[in-house]
């Protein structure tokens, strides 16, 4: 089992999504160079933001997973931003169609971040208990949307400019209400075991909630059980 993954992100995704692999895919090693690619591994790169992701990576790693012919999977991991999910797999499946892109028998997985890596962050509930004092302008985020009772994924854009501005704004107030740090260069905590746990207790208990981090690791369900 081989898995090409190109993801949108410069750094957050780059070191998110090997981590999560590691704690929930410990039998899946990733490979430094994606021809090195033999039994149960996986090739990770950044298609370096959007829209460079679409029309310079997926075309890039196409021709590398041609090249190699080892791929099993081919995952790209990608906000959708202002979009709807369904907009943003129809305008990549769109794409793929015009190029008239093969992939042959490697298969094509699209994983939307709804709307961006840090929605899916806001999901840990064990680092932000809406009930304790919170100062401005983490109080006025709760107040218009109370990130660990409510969806992280249906939330609004509040006053700024777009959703993930937001989305990430919010989540720097709750890390630095801990006394924490977190930045797309140095994502922090988000990256420890107990964190990723955190989202998947989300999941588990609030079926409705995180539904595009759910199909990630539905995803990874299926691996897993073809990897044991």
């Amino acid at each position: 089992m081989n898995i090409y993954f190109l993801v949108e992100g410069r750094s957050t995704e780059k070191k998110l999504y090997p981590k999560w692999l590691k704690y929930y895919l410990p039998q899946l090693k990733k490979v430094q160079f994606h021809d090195q690619i033999k039994i149960n591994n996986y090739y990770l790169i950044s298609g370096n933001g959007y829209p460079s992701i679409i029309d310079h990576g997926i075309p890039n790693a196409v021709q590398k997973i041609q090249e190699t012919g080892k791929y099993d999977y081919f995952v790209i991991c990608l906000d959708a931003d202002e979009d709807t999910v369904s907009e943003r797999k129809e305008y990549i499946n769109d794409f793929i169609l015009s190029k008239n892109i093969e992939l042959g028998k490697t298969k094509l997985i699209l994983i939307l971040q709804n709307r961006c890596i840090e929605t899916w962050l806001l999901g840990n509930r064990k680092i932000f208990n809406s009930k304790q004092p919170q100062e401005s302008p983490l109080s006025d985020y709760v107040q218009y949307y109370d990130v660990s009772q409510n969806n992280p994924e249906i939330m609004g854009k509040y006053v700024l400019k777009n959703h993930a501005n937001f989305h990430e704004a919010y989540l720097k107030e709750i890390f630095r209400a801990k006394n924490l740090s977190y930045t797309k260069k140095h994502p922090g905590e988000t990256q420890e075991k107990y964190y990723f746990e955190e989202l998947l207790k989300r999941i588990e208990e609030q079926s409705n909630h995180l539904q595009t981090f759910k199909t990630f690791i539905e995803f990874c369900d299926k691996i897993k059980a073809n990897l044991s």
